[in-house]
């Protein structure tokens, strides 16, 4: 005797929702890009950086980070791209049309659009200058309007869409309360999306789900947003600042400001451990791991307390 339709469904479910759980990839490796040394400061031995504080952020939910290299070749990449499970966009000053910043920033985004069509779910974040790329690579054109955003913390304006979104929904409310009602969003741009060019261009509209908005005072502008269809995800402000640098006195250290961060980082590595990409072996991995570098102390000099230098040599 056959069994019922509604049991066949209840058992696909539950062998589904098992292989999940079984498949899970709790050793996630996130990649970090780098990012051109302004030509005022390069050396040698400084081409290209990732500040410290987003590899403390990432690590801090339970991921590995490898560096992503300047230069490299497309198929150097691809490799790396089937190899770690996620990649972060990090802020900083470069081109979002013409740095090298860009150009691997595309290759990955091209990567992970046709890989999900596929049914690989590689999940990208990107932070302020990673954000505004995003927005560059989905819309195909500049849309940056300037804001007087520098240096100022601020409450989330949450959207309705906020309410189920994948980024939000296993937050905790007293979480959410507190990103609505406190300011702990850390904003360091000159430059954002507004609503007026979001509601205008067809590809973001079509693309992105707005989670929140913040306004400084004239210009209404998108500050956490997540891709209806695919695990991308940005936000304008900083969520590595608050546990992780100090250099401002703006920036929100509060056991709020902390937790919040915490969360976010947690979303994010948990997308990863989505992911089932690997390395041929351990030690293959091992060998492109951030413990391979140190950090410098720049936080006499610089916004960020530590700042990974590259020479960026040839990788992988």
């Amino acid at each position: 005797m056959r069994p019922p339709l509604l049991c066949l469904t209840l058992l696909c479910f539950i062998t589904l929702q098992t292989l999940s759980t079984t498949t899970a990839n709790d050793t996630p490796i996130i990649g970090i890009l780098s990012q051109e040394v302004n030509p005022r400061h390069r050396t040698p031995n400084s081409v290209s950086y990732i500040a410290a504080s987003y590899v403390k952020y990432v690590e801090s939910a339970g991921a590995r980070v490898i560096p992503v290299m300047m230069n490299q070749t497309e198929e150097e990449y691809k490799s790396l791209f089937n190899s770690i499970n996620g990649l972060l966009l990090p802020g900083g000053g470069v081109s979002i049309v013409s740095s090298s910043y860009a150009r691997v920033s595309k290759i990955f985004y091209d990567l992970a659009i046709e890989a999900y069509k596929k049914g690989d779910y590689f999940p990208i974040w990107g932070t302020c200058l990673g954000f505004e790329q995003l927005s560059y690579l989905t819309a195909h054109e500049v849309l940056l309007v300037k804001t007087n955003t520098s240096r100022v913390s601020l409450p989330l304006n949450f959207t309705n869409e906020a309410n189920g979104s994948r980024m939000f929904k296993d937050f905790p409310v007293d979480v959410m309360q507190a990103l609505a009602k406190e300011n702990l969003t850390e904003n360091s741009h000159r430059w954002s999306i507004s609503m007026e060019a979001y509601n205008t261009n067809d590809n973001l509209k079509k693309f992105y789900k707005v989670l929140s908005t913040n306004t400084d005072g004239k210009i209404e502008f998108i500050s956490t947003w997540e891709a209806y269809d695919y695990p991308i995800y940005g936000v304008q402000w900083h969520p590595e600042k608050n546990p992780f640098e100090w250099t401002r006195p703006h920036y929100a250290h509060s056991s709020n400001a902390v937790k919040a961060s915490f969360y976010f980082a947690n979303f994010f590595v948990n997308e990863a451990r989505k992911n089932l990409h690997s390395f041929e072996s351990e030690e293959a991995a091992r060998k492109l791991l951030i413990y391979h570098h140190c950090p410098t102390y720049t936080g006499d000099k610089r916004s960020f307390e530590q700042i990974y230098f590259f020479k960026d040599v040839n990788f992988y």
